[in-house]
């Protein structure tokens, strides 16, 4: 097994172990490292395959938990930020934009959680929509939606335990969703990633599943939901410094 492939495997297995405790991790681990592994485009490409497959399955360990009605309110959503993703990943380059991204991300959630004790609740459908299509946008350019419904979560006041497991077939048709799009436009070609890396990911992912499923009860609510920020803020962190770089590049 070569370097990269060890790499790819410790990474999806430490992200599927934070996903099944937190809500959010497979993207956000993976998604820096794949993207030095083998080129952002196709390491993105990779993240989409590998997180839609890890939250099918983690899906069917929490699916008790999960909120439909929200569901219904963000996952169509998610294709109207998706298809302008993969058009500019097909014809332009996306540093600049990952960079307005990530401050927004990072603004918006010091805003939801510094500001959260004065500011009312969101309701209503409007917020959940902009929400699913922040969040499509951002899982085609950086393999990262989470962090998008994190702030919306938060706004709305969701609980920790709903929250993380709805988070599950959301990233679900999230990442098929950019997969597809990016296929059927151009703007990556799955045939291009080697075999050992999707053993090495698909091992990580059953392996930080398996874990997870054996951790997460022992993890209370309140420790769930402070690594679940802290992940959000590294999403919105690692697009600011991805497109600083691309841009400095």
């Amino acid at each position: 097994m070569t370097a990269a492939a060890v790499l790819l495997f410790l990474a999806i297995l430490t992200g599927s172990l934070l996903q099944r405790v937190s809500g959010m991790g497979v993207g956000l681990i993976a998604g820096p490292v794949l993207s030095i592994l083998i080129g952002p485009v196709e390491g993105i490409l990779l993240v989409n395959v590998l997180a839609t497959l890890n939250a099918g399955l983690t899906t069917l360990t929490v699916r008790e938990n999960v909120d439909w009605r929200r569901f219904a309110s963000i996952a169509p959503f998610l294709v109207v930020g998706a298809v302008p993703g993969a058009v500019l990943v097909a014809v332009s380059s996306t540093d600049g934009l990952l960079v307005a991204v990530g401050v927004l991300l990072l603004l918006a959630l010091s805003v939801v959680t510094l500001g959260k004790k004065h500011a009312p609740a969101v309701s209503g459908r409007f917020p959940a929509a902009v929400s699913g299509v922040i969040g499509g946008f951002m899982n085609t350019l950086a393999g990262v939606a989470g962090p998008a419904i994190t702030v919306y979560a938060e706004a709305a006041r969701w609980p920790q335990r709903t929250y993380a497991a709805t988070l599950q077939p959301i990233f679900m048709v999230g990442g098929a969703v950019s997969f597809v799009i990016k296929e059927l436009t151009g703007a990556a070609n799955v045939a291009s990633i080697g075999v050992e890396l999707w053993v090495a990911g698909a091992l990580g992912m059953v392996l930080g599943i398996t874990a997870g499923v054996k951790v997460a009860p022992h993890v209370p609510s309140s420790k769930a939901h402070a690594i679940a920020l802290g992940l959000a803020t590294l999403g919105g962190a690692t697009a600011l410094v991805r497109g600083v770089a691309g841009l400095l590049g």
